[in-house]
């Protein structure tokens, strides 16, 4: 499949079959994130995988949905800021940037592989931190629940071109 069609069929899955994600599967969706570009090549995340029913369960405490209970894996992807590139003239921390990087890159892989994902901040992440006793410097960000889709894709919303670029300099209104 090429790149416009990957795009266009990933979709956020929230009903998965019950049926397990293929090792050689889950591992190319990972190797897809370590491939991920990050700020001067420091990649720092961390991905936490669960596979087993009670420490799936545990995780979800933290994201009170019944949906993603269906999931056969759960990948929580976490910032370390103890690792990552600080811009200097401002202490920009781009760990958040390059998670997103990494998940974006599992997502669409997922997606490649005829397996869903959905992309979840809506979670309690300190919540999430204790019971994963994660140090300070870990930061979970985003739970990406993997697995087959057993629904279907609904109509993309999103804005017109014409709504987010602009050309040469900025042109629309500034709102406060």
């Amino acid at each position: 499949m090429d790149f416009t069609q990957l795009i266009n069929q990933r979709y956020s899955v929230r009903k998965y079959k019950n049926q397990a994600v293929e090792n050689e599967k889950l591992l190319q969706v990972l190797e897809a994130a370590r491939m991920a570009p990050t700020a001067v090549n420091f990649q720092p995340f961390l991905l936490l995988v669960f596979r087993e029913k009670e420490k799936r369960e545990r995780i979800i405490e933290s994201y009170q949905r019944d949906w993603i209970k269906s999931a056969p894996v759960i990948i929580l992807a976490c910032a370390d800021h103890s690792q990552s590139w600080k811009r200097s003239s401002d202490g920009k921390d781009s760990a958040d940037i390059d998670v997103a990087i990494a998940v974006d890159h599992m997502t669409l892989q997922a997606t490649e592989l005829g397996l869903g994902t959905c992309w979840v901040c809506n979670f309690d992440a300190q919540t999430c931190a204790e019971i994963l006793e994660l140090p300070p410097h870990i930061e979970p960000l985003v739970m990406l629940p993997l697995g087959y889709p057993a629904d279907q894709a609904r109509e993309k919303k999103r804005k017109n071109l014409n709504e987010i670029v602009h050309w040469e300099k900025f042109q629309g209104q500034i709102t406060s």
